[in-house]
């Protein structure tokens, strides 16, 4: 397993299984608009990311991985920092065949992205399904629990857009939808990991239990240009 590519996941993502969404030069790149809103530099401590300026949306919101570059372009301003616990996952859950989860597509996509936005605003645009395979819970033909892939790299990929509908929580859906998602990876031998805001003590708790271990903490910065 390659760990050290989750030191720096927005680039190892982009310049391996997510090389077909960057957008940018040698030293600093992004995913393309509408996907996710992510950017990331060959070397984060350093000045490369100057180089994406012109790849940036006037007013755009974006986020930066990790460790802020010494400098930023001088029209960019940090709006906020959300430390989060970056999780690895060492013993894949139990598997049994669950036939309530369904696999979410292209119909689905405007479902995806009202869920998501109600639960965690700011990170999912409508095109980020298209970064790796989701899947869901829905009943009466309403899709109330996701979950799926983001950021992909070389063995690795990272479970993001685990939400459920507040109407709908305790009812172990998420819990459902990661062992899905878990044993998927271990058919293929990729590892899964994930990011939780420290704040977040009950879903660390989840994860835990899951045979999730956190691995590092990791700042997510918001950004606009």
């Amino acid at each position: 397993m390659n760990e050290f590519l989750l030191d720096n996941p927005a680039w190892s993502a982009l310049t391996t299984e997510h090389a077909e969404f960057a957008m940018g030069t040698a030293c600093a790149k992004r995913y393309r608009p509408g996907v996710v809103p992510f950017t990331a530099c060959r070397h984060p401590e350093e000045e490369g990311i100057m180089e994406l300026a012109p790849w940036m949306g006037q007013g755009e919101s974006f986020y930066i991985i990790g460790n802020l570059p010494s400098a930023l372009p001088p029209h960019w301003v940090v709006e906020h920092e959300l430390p989060c616990a970056q999780m690895l996952l060492q013993q894949p859950p139990q598997q049994e065949k669950d036939s309530g989860i369904v696999l979410l597509g292209p119909a689905d996509a405007e479902a995806m992205y009202q869920l998501i936005n109600l639960v965690q605003p700011g990170y999912y645009n409508i095109d980020t399904r298209l970064l790796g395979t989701y899947f869901g819970i829905k009943q009466e033909g309403e899709l109330v629990a996701m979950a799926g892939e983001r950021m992909r790299m070389t063995g690795l990929s990272e479970l993001s857009a685990i939400c459920t509908h507040p109407q709908h929580t305790g009812r172990g859906y998420a819990q459902r939808l990661i062992a899905r998602l878990c044993g998927m990876h271990a058919e293929k031998g990729i590892t899964p990991f994930l990011h939780v805001a420290l704040s977040n003590a009950r879903a660390i708790r989840l994860y835990e239990h899951m045979g999730f271990v956190q691995r590092r903490v990791i700042s997510f910065h918001r950004a606009k240009a």
